[in-house]
């Protein structure tokens, strides 16, 4: 008998997670890559002035939220920034491209939309559990960069 069973849990465990490491680089670059989805469809309607699930108009909805509900003046040119942020902000996170400067305005953004919808924690009932969730992955983002699959990687590595 050995003194380390190669069956034990404990080595068991050692195992996967030195194999699951190896792709932890993949898997980062595919999350930035999802949020970067998930933000662009919030986006493209806004762009196109079509539904969006319930809302008949995304971008008068947005417009809407920013003047009346906030009580911001400039409420057409702040929707405009929204919009650009989750268009082509979003195309600019999957890619890695300026990750931390985007990421910071989305976690930014997430934070005025849970101002807006607040305090009302259920997303089923337009609450703030999705923003939320948004805004720390945003935050998390800005705090990782980009990853080694990314423009600003590329980038960086050609500037050297």
């Amino acid at each position: 008998m050995t003194t380390q069973d190669v069956s034990s849990p404990r080595s068991l465990l050692a195992t996967v997670t030195a194999r699951v490491a190896g792709f932890e680089p993949y898997l980062y670059a595919l999350l930035r890559i999802i949020f970067a989805v998930v933000l662009f469809t919030h986006g493209l309607p806004k762009v196109l002035r079509t539904a969006h699930g319930s809302m008949a108009d995304p971008m008068a909805a947005s417009i809407n939220l920013i003047q009346n509900v906030m009580g911001l003046p400039f409420a057409g040119q702040l929707a405009f920034l929204v919009m650009l942020l989750e268009t082509a902000g979003a195309l600019m996170l999957a890619t890695g491209l300026g990750t931390r400067l985007v990421a910071l305005l989305i976690a930014i953004q997430m934070v005025a939309i849970s101002y807006a919808l607040g305090p009302t924690w259920p997303w089923i009932d337009r609450g703030i559990e999705f923003p939320v969730l948004m805004g720390f992955l945003a935050l998390y983002i800005v705090a990782r960069g980009g990853g080694v699959y990314s423009l600003d990687a590329r980038l960086s590595t050609r500037l050297r």
